[in-house]
């Protein structure tokens, strides 16, 4: 099966978005119902400022729709490889060479790691320490157009990774770029997510509210506080209309000011509920919020509330905030939780549900959460956005117990992710010895066409974190231990 090729090295220019902006306009709306095709489904459109699509952030592109161009796993029998690095690896990217670009947190020390693997067998080839921050501090860095890992570390400074040969051949990480937030970021907060607009600046977002914006090529640092006790416990998205940012009571767009301060253009309160839910790390929506839609790729914005009973997907559109549906998913697994951002594609949402997951470890400041424990319930659901934008239905929802974030192949529409099946088959109980399980599923109709055990044990546990399609058609997902590598032939 062909595999597109990632885009050459060479700096690519608001032009370059332009003409993505005007095929995306140019894709036909996808009837409700009807199966995401490749030649129909329009994405958000390639941020000049971020590396290929699909790879560059962990949600594929900088408006988080976790969908990719790359095709993945082709035919032939598939084989799962699991490369160690005794590190936790939710950050695994790949840039416009093929070198995938892991950031890690070690088991032991717990420093973030930045690792370089080789394309060909999933080895570290070198690898740079960063200074220790919270626990989800740098987690969402993103590849830019030179392939730079973009990173805020736990000093607060924003920094651009580079990887190239030194004199003697050997592969090298160093620090092409740094610019202190320490003025923007108070000592006792961290950045929790970050993302480029189309000016090359990046915006960003910590944990106790600040949104800010910075541009380190200038020095200029720029913020905005939310409302007081608002938190940011996920990362953010930009788009060519705005970035937007998902608190833990809000979802807001934001956009820059003439002399680049950030302003609320608008804000939709959400269902929190009561408390934090087991399975969610945050006492509110556990969404990356989602960019998507029929036109421009970005006519809507898409997250998950955190209402106690059932949650709702709740759609915006992105012009003026006016909410387009709020609509109960998960109902078949009757897990009302998703730490998981919403997968968008054209006018279709996938929701993989998270309730009862086992996290080993929980932010600071997370809470205790309500009930303390749950079986872990899982839950995928499928909803289309009504051509004419007048509202929203579910066309399937099953049980599949997702243990990472589905990612979308437009090349190839699949559905990929790694699922966590209970060791007694028909309980929903989860324990160290559960066996794991990289699928593929046809998005029209939500079942499994293809799978693959990967491993049993918690060695290969994929802990909620997204897998990355490599140009190569490896697909590469970070687990508790390192990555696994899932090739095919």
């Amino acid at each position: 099966m062909a595999v597109p090729s990632a885009r050459p090295r060479a700096r690519r220019r608001p032009l370059v978005a332009a003409l993505f902006s005007a095929l995306a306009l140019a894709a036909t709306a996808v009837p409700a119902g009807a199966a995401p095709t490749a030649d129909r489904v329009p994405v958000p459109p390639h941020n000049p400022y971020a590396g290929p699509d699909g790879t560059a952030t962990m949600h594929g592109d900088t408006g988080s729709s976790d969908t990719t161009p790359l095709a993945g796993p082709g035919a032939g029998n598939l084989s799962s490889k699991r490369v160690a690095l005794a590190s936790a690896c939710p950050t695994v990217l790949v840039g416009s060479d093929g070198h995938p670009v892991v950031l890690c947190t070690p088991i032991f020390g717990q420093v973030p790691t930045v690792h370089l693997l080789n394309p060909a067998d999933g080895s570290s080839l070198t690898s740079l320490p960063l200074t220790k921050g919270s626990l989800l501090g740098g987690v969402y860095a993103y590849l830019d157009d030179e392939d730079r890992l973009v990173v805020v570390d736990g000093s607060r400074s924003l920094l651009r990774v580079a990887h190239r040969k030194d004199a003697s051949g050997k592969w090298r990480l160093s620090v092409d770029r740094s610019l202190s937030l320490a003025s923007a970021v108070p000592a006792d907060d961290a950045v929790t997510g970050l993302s480029p607009d189309w000016q090359g600046r990046v915006w960003f977002a910590t944990g106790n509210g600040v949104v800010g914006l910075a541009d380190d090529r200038t020095g200029q640092v720029s913020t905005l506080r939310l409302p007081a006790g608002e938190r940011v416990a996920n990362s953010i998205s930009t788009a060519p209309e705005g970035t937007a940012v998902t608190s833990t009571h809000a979802t807001y767009l934001l956009t820059a000011g003439a002399d680049g301060t950030p302003e609320i253009a608008w804000r939709q309160a959400y269902d929190r509920g009561q408390a934090r839910k087991p399975g969610l790390l945050s006492w509110g929506s556990g969404s990356t919020p989602t960019f998507l839609g029929p036109k421009t790729g970005t006519d809507y914005v898409a997250i998950v509330d955190n209402a106690d009973t059932t949650v709702r997907l709740k759609v915006y559109r992105t012009d003026g905030g006016a909410e387009i549906c709020s609509i109960p998913v998960l109902q078949a697994s009757g897990g009302p939780g998703s730490e998981n951002s919403p997968v968008g594609a054209g006018n279709s949402v996938f929701v993989a549900g998270t309730y009862g997951y086992p996290y080993p470890a929980l932010p600071d400041g997370a809470g205790p959460s309500v009930p303390s424990s749950a079986d872990f319930a899982g839950g995928l659901t499928r909803v289309d956005i009504r051509p004419d934008g007048t509202g929203c239905a579910t066309v399937w929802d099953n049980t599949l117990r997702s243990a990472a974030v589905p990612k979308l192949s437009t090349a190839t529409n699949t559905l990929h992710t790694v699922v966590r099946d209970p060791l007694i088959p028909g309980t929903r109980g989860t324990g160290i010895l559960d066996p794991y399980r990289y699928v593929q599923i046809d998005p029209a109709t939500g079942r499994v066409t293809r799978s693959k055990q990967v491993g049993i044990g918690s060695l290969y546990d994929t802990l909620q974190m997204a897998g990355t399609v490599a140009p190569d058609g490896a697909y590469l997902q970070g687990t508790v231990t390192g990555v696994l590598r899932i090739t095919a032939g």
